[in-house]
């Protein structure tokens, strides 16, 4: 296996960002952007569709990577990204417009599982843990950076944001000259056979990533909503949400001491505790400095868990199935981002809504609390590699 240099891993970690910024970068010009593209009336569409084609298209993300390899899906999703990305600036109308939507989740598909199945590959042990925990930071600096940039230049000219889809193509440039091709792929040699059953443990974290993001963006999709019913700006809006991702990079930077110090399954159970914690602010806080604390919980329940379920999926799958497995691992985890477009529609008022969604996640919490024995066997049983 070739070593990889630090501008390498930088520039997976850089890959990394390119799966929060699909969504973010129109967001604060979502309104004049959805107007100009003639689909005003379905705005919301234009930042959850890509969930959804990173669900549709994950199962054929997987197989490629086993076909082609991960460096090459890498290279072609990148392409892609960035075509389909700032191609949309150029498109009118509904069918058009949600078309390019759908597959530019299929293209951030490729992205996330090649670039976090590079990462499994050239670094292992603690070594590929900490390197899992800076994803999920730059995953979340991302969105500060790419919400901030997306806002100043809506500012300028409404189509002015597509622009920063085309930071993929600088991304492939760097990834064809800094990240080697790894000599083991994840195909399957000749001969073997790569119909393994899911492990239970696999299953377990596939549920907590996809819960962790219907909860998590539940909070993110509603506080906007119930900030406008308290008269509160949305720059100020944009700055809570923000600190929330900024908790969260700190909270994945401490996952491997956390996960190292208390076991996998009990820092998942904490991390659900936390966003019970903090949607129960939520719920019952009189303003928005009150949220505060909140906010703090929401991005330690996100930064803990996130990263952990990646680093999960690497260790508990079989190497031939990695891939696969990856793939399964990005649409849980957008399955659960689009899903949580739907929480809105829950009866009640927003903090009755804040307070249902906090027992959920405590509920899910206790549930991998008493269901943990299949991954303690599953990690103690399988070498690290």
């Amino acid at each position: 296996m070739p070593k990889i240099s630090f501008l390498g891993g930088l520039t997976l970690l850089m890959v990394a960002c390119l799966t929060i910024m699909v969504g973010c970068v129109i967001v604060p010009g979502l309104p004049a952007i959805a107007q100009q593209l003639q689909v005003a009336n379905a705005s919301g569409w234009l930042v959850t569709l890509p969930a959804l084609g990173v669900v549709l298209f994950g199962p054929l993300t997987g197989k490629m990577t086993e076909k082609i390899g991960l460096h090459r899906t890498l290279c072609w999703g990148l392409l892609l990204y960035g075509f389909l990305g700032a191609g949309g600036a150029f498109l009118r109308g509904y069918l058009p417009l949600f078309f390019d939507r759908l597959l530019l989740g299929g293209a951030t598909a490729m992205v996330m599982t090649s670039g976090t199945g590079l990462i499994s590959q050239f670094y292992q042990g603690s070594l590929r843990l900490k390197m899992i925990a800076l994803q999920g930071m730059s995953i979340e600096l991302g969105g500060v950076i790419f919400l901030f940039i997306g806002g100043l230049l809506a500012g300028i000219y409404w189509a002015s944001p597509f622009g920063l889809y085309l930071f993929a193509w600088f991304l492939l440039g760097l990834v064809l000259f800094c990240v080697p091709r790894a000599t083991a792929e994840f195909a399957p040699a000749a001969g073997t056979t790569t119909h393994f059953r899911t492990s239970g443990a696999i299953r377990l974290t596939l549920f907590a990533a996809l819960a962790s993001m219907i909860i998590f963006f539940t909070a993110v999709i509603l506080l906007p909503l119930y900030f406008s019913h308290q008269a509160i700006s949305s720059s100020q809006t944009g700055m809570f949400l923000s600190f929330i991702s900024l908790v969260a990079v700190c909270a994945a930077a401490l996952m491997p001491r956390v996960s190292q110090k208390i076991s996998e399954p009990r820092t998942l159970a904490l991390a659900f505790a936390c966003y019970g914690l903090g949607l129960g602010i939520f719920s019952v806080a009189p303003g928005i400095m009150w949220m505060l604390p909140g906010a703090v919980a929401m991005g330690f329940g996100f930064g803990l868990s996130i990263p952990l379920v990646n680093h999960l999926i690497v260790i508990l799958s079989p190497v031939p199935l990695r891939g696969r497995y990856l793939a399964r691992l990005s649409m849980a985890i957008f399955s659960g981002q689009f899903m949580a477009s739907f929480m809105s529609y829950l009866p009640g008022s927003l903090p009755t809504i804040f307070a249902m969604v906090a027992l959920l996640a405590l509920v899910v919490g206790l549930c991998l609390l008493v269901t943990q024995s299949p991954w303690k066997k599953s990690i103690l049983a399988r070498p690290s590699r």
